[in-house]
């Protein structure tokens, strides 16, 4: 997980929704005429500028999308919308959503990746279209665009797990869109079954100490943590968290101590105004 996603889910736990939407771009009139023509016909259910998050640790800098990059997004799709025949159009449909990604429309990525995927199925075209539409969900602007992602998600990564159950990822990624629904214990589940095949999975194991954050049970979260930093010690976002843990069960000076290896771990400026901030506190 990126330092901007773990920034993301530090606001959500404090009930805080920062959004940061994609800039438009100003190009020159040729190239936004041309751009407008090839996306005026986007399939239902993705969106050419959805108001995908980039997390608040980007600071003030956002994914832009350069008049070169509007170009060759133009220029693929005009392809894929010519092509003749159903293996060009799949073929086409995997460079389509590769030129999304570049440009962070993680959900329109992962369309044109499931596209690709359905014309030629396997494990890694359905996983590819499942961490699109994860990466979607993980910045999604509301509750009901997170539900919706979620669900693709997980679809594409039921396809995975088809052909190879022992997929770990794919499985941790279903859990964690389980936690938006309903019925979030499915979520947690799953991310147990998960511990269980693999003791020192990391991406199961920080989850689980994010869950329980989220619900107040830090004691449970600094157990989990520990248990992350003790598999990979330079875990940036474990070793934050296990720090945060510590000041909220009162063990100040453990957490003072695991906050300035943060800093030691990450030259992220944004990261080190947070830890300034819970150091401030502490002192």
């Amino acid at each position: 997980m990126s330092r901007s996603q773990i920034l993301v889910i530090v606001a959500a736990l404090a009930i805080v929704a920062v959004l940061f939407f994609l800039p438009k771009v100003v190009v020159n009139e040729e190239d936004k005429e041309s751009f407008t023509k090839t996306e005026s016909s986007l399939p239902e259910g993705h969106s050419e500028d959805d108001g995908h998050d980039h997390g608040p640790g980007a600071a003030d800098v956002h994914m832009t999308a350069s008049p070169e990059q509007l170009l060759e997004l133009a220029t693929v799709r005009a392809r894929f919308n010519k092509a003749g025949d159903d293996q060009t159009r799949s073929r086409v449909a995997a460079e389509l959503a590769e030129a999304y990604t570049t440009v962070h429309k993680y959900d329109s990525a992962g369309y044109y990746y499931e596209l690709a995927a359905n014309a030629r199925p396997g494990e890694k075209s359905f996983k590819r279209a499942g961490d699109s539409y994860f990466e979607a969900f993980t910045y999604a602007p509301s509750q009901g665009r997170a539900s919706e992602l979620g669900a693709k998600a997980r679809a594409m990564y039921e396809q995975v797990l088809k052909n190879n159950p022992s997929e770990l990822d794919s499985k941790t990624n279903i859990a964690m869109t389980y936690i938006a629904t309903d019925n979030p214990m499915q979520g947690i589940s799953l991310l147990r079954e998960v511990i269980t095949a693999d003791p020192n999975n990391q991406k199961a194991v920080f989850n689980l100490g994010l869950l329980s954050m989220q619900s107040n049970q830090y004691d449970k979260a600094e157990e989990r943590f520990r248990k992350l930093v003790s598999i990979n010690p330079e875990h940036v976002e474990g070793t934050f968290y296990l720090a945060v843990s510590l000041a909220k069960t009162g063990q100040n000076e453990e957490a003072i101590t695991y906050f300035n290896k943060v800093k030691t771990l990450s030259n992220d400026p944004a990261l080190a105004t947070s830890v300034d901030e819970h150091l401030a506190e502490l002192k």
